[in-house]
């Protein structure tokens, strides 16, 4: 019990001996490389198995979507708006764009691409459950690497870390709340929910927090 207030407690991101000095660092160590790509990696794998448990999409894809109902666009565009927006919010927060926040783009929609197709689509809600519960956990361990990395966060993982220095709030609360606003305000606008959502909505925040604790644990 007191491990997890512990890991539910964690306000910082870690800086490890291979965390970079400086987020807009485009020729980091290798080892601190090779901890951003195993991050992004496991963040898109965990993606796609949201997907594929076909029980509801993440909040900020819930959020695009409802968008793309009110405003006649397609998803793929509200989903660049929505970037743009978070972004745009970095600027006051003080957040540093670097390797990392490119890579982000980039690197985890060639992972969903890939695989997509070859990771298990569960037939019976009990395991559609299951593998939702499993998505949430890669995708905060994902996290706890190439945060760590400190070669920039991705559009939501900058407002997430900005508003934890602006509030020093726990990260796991900070990420659920703006994780249950994105939810609520995608569902608002007519966006699709399902119990991975939830899941996903309610999980990711702790899931970070502990992908944090373990890197911080074992990947000194």
């Amino acid at each position: 019990m007191n491990l997890l207030i512990t890991i539910l407690k964690i306000k910082k991101i870690p800086n490890l001996s291979w965390s970079s000095n400086d987020p807009f660092n485009f020729k980091p160590k290798f080892n601190t490389f090779t901890y951003l790509v195993l991050g992004l990696i496991l963040f898109g794998l965990g993606e796609t198995l949201l997907i594929t448990a076909n029980q509801g999409v993440s909040p900020w894809t819930v959020l695009a979507q409802g968008l793309s109902f009110q405003f006649n666009l397609s998803i793929g565009v509200t989903t660049f708006i929505v970037s743009l927006i978070v972004l745009f919010f970095w600027y006051p927060l003080k957040q540093k764009p670097g390797l990392g926040t490119l890579l982000n783009v980039i690197l985890i929609s060639i992972v969903i691409d890939l695989s997509n197709p070859i990771l298990p689509y569960p037939k019976t809600l009990f395991y559609q459950i299951i593998q939702s519960v499993i998505a949430v956990l890669i995708v905060g361990i994902g996290s706890g690497f190439y945060l760590t990395a400190n070669l920039g966060p991705g559009p939501r993982d900058g407002l997430m870390t900005g508003l934890q220095k602006l509030t020093d709030k726990p990260i796991a609360l900070i990420r659920t709340i703006l994780e249950v606003s994105a939810v609520l305000i995608g569902f608002y606008f007519g966006g699709v929910v399902g119990i991975g959502t939830l899941l996903f909505a309610f999980g990711i925040g702790p899931a970070v927090s502990l992908g944090i604790f373990i890197v911080m644990k074992f990947f000194k």
